[in-house]
C-alpha cells in the first residue's frame, strides 16, 4: 500500500482485512497516517510491516518545511491577495510545517503568534522570536489563523464566535479535521462563495470570516507543489516500496520502521547535481577518526538535522 494520510490502509483494514495476508507492507508519508499506524501497532492490529516515510529527513525537511515555506504564501496570495506586512497571524503548531509557515510570514513582516502543546517546539518558537500563546487568549485580535497540527478541532465554534470580522482561516495540516466545520453548518450562519476556494461565513450581526478551501490543505487546494519537492518525496517513497518488497524474510516484522539512513542520504545525493553542488570526500584518516564509512551513512539515527 502506498498511502498518504492512512485512508487507504484504514479502508482495507475495515472492508477487506483478508488482503493483508497478501501484502508485503505499507508505505506512509503523512503525519496523520503515521499516528494511525503507530496506534494500530500499539494495539497489535498492524498485520504487516510499515515504512514511516514522513519522518525520513528528506521528506520532512523538503515537503514539510521548505515546500510549506513557499506554498503558504502562494496559497494566501492566490485566494485573498491579502497584504501580509503588519498582519497579526496565529500559527497553530510549530512542527516542520509550522516552522516553514512562520519563517515565510515573518519575512514579509507579519506579527506572529504560535500555539503549541509540545514544550520543546514551544521553546524553539520562543528562541525564534515568536510569542507562544493560547488561541483563546489572542483570537479576538488576530487577522489570520493557520492550522498546522495534524490534530482535530483545533479551531472550534467558540473561537469562530470570538474572531474579528475579516479574519482569514486556513489549514496547512494534512487533514480537514483541524477546523470544526460541522459547527459552522447551521441555519444561523450564511455561506457565500466569493471565488473558488474562498467562502465568506456571515454571522447574524454581519460579521464575516473568510474560510479558505473549506478547511482542506491549502497548498494542495489553492497552490501548487513544486516538481522538485515531488521528486524528492516520490523517490523516497519509491525506495521505501523497493526496500519492503525486496527485503529478505524476517528483516521487517509487524511494526513501523524508518527508511534506512543510507537511503535518505542517497535521495539527497540524487538531487544535489541540480544545484551544481560538490560534496567533500572524507580521507581514510578522517573516516577512521569519526568511526564511519567514507561512503556513509554520515550521521547516526538519533541525529537531529
Amino acid at each position: 500500500i502506498l498511502d498518504d494520510g492512512g485512508d487507504l490502509t484504514h479502508w482495507i483494514y475495515k472492508k477487506y482485512p483478508n488482503l493483508f495476508g497478501k501484502l508485503k507492507g505499507i508505505v506512509e508519508e503523512s503525519v496523520t497516517g503515521i499516528y494511525r499506524l503507530y496506534q494500530l501497532s500499539k494495539a497489535s492490529k498492524l498485520c504487516v510491516p510499515a515504512m514511516n516515510v514522513n519522518d525520513s529527513v528528506t521528506k520532512q525537511k523538503f515537503d514539510n518545511l521548505y515546500c510549506c515555506k513557499e506554498s503558504i504564501l502562494d496559497g494566501l496570495k492566490r485566494t485573498t491577495d491579502v497584504m501580509l506586512g503588519g498582519k497579526q497571524v496565529v500559527v497553530c503548531g510549530y512542527g516542520e510545517v509550522g516552522k516553514g509557515c512562520c519563517a515565510a510570514l515573518k519575512g514579509l513582516g507579519a506579527v506572529i503568534y504560535v500555539t503549541e502543546v509540545d514544550p520543546i517546539c514551544a521553546l524553539q518558537a520562543c528562541m525564534d522570536g515568536l510569542r507562544v500563546i493560547t488561541l483563546r487568549e489572542v483570537i479576538r485580535h488576530t487577522d489570520m489563523v493557520i492550522t498546522c497540527t495534524g490534530n482535530k478541532n483545533v479551531i472550534t465554534r467558540e473561537h469562530f464566535n470570538r474572531m474579528r470580522s475579516g479574519c482569514v482561516v486556513c489549514n496547512m495540516g494534512h487533514s480537514n479535521t483541524e477546523i470544526d466545520l460541522a459547527s459552522l453548518r447551521t441555519t444561523e450562519l450564511k455561506w457565500h462563495r466569493v471565488r473558488p476556494h474562498v467562502d465568506h461565513i456571515i454571522w447574524p450581526d454581519g460579521k464575516q470570516v473568510v474560510l479558505l478551501a473549506e478547511g482542506r490543505l491549502l497548498n494542495l487546494s489553492c497552490s501548487t507543489v513544486p516538481s522538485f519537492v515531488l521528486s524528492v518525496t516520490a523517490v523516497t517513497q519509491a525506495l521505501a516500496l523497493i526496500e519492503l518488497y525486496n527485503a529478505p524474510a524476517g528483516r521487517y516484522k509487524q511494526g513501523v520502521y524508518l527508511l534506512p539512513k543510507k537511503m535518505d542520504e542517497y535521495v539527497a545525493g540524487l538531487h544535489l547535481p541540480i544545484f551544481d553542488a560538490h560534496l567533500t570526500d572524507l580521507t581514510d584518516e578522517q573516516a577512521q577518526y569519526l568511526g564511519i564509512s567514507k561512503h556513509g551513512p554520515f550521521k547516526p539515527n538519533y541525529y537531529r538535522y
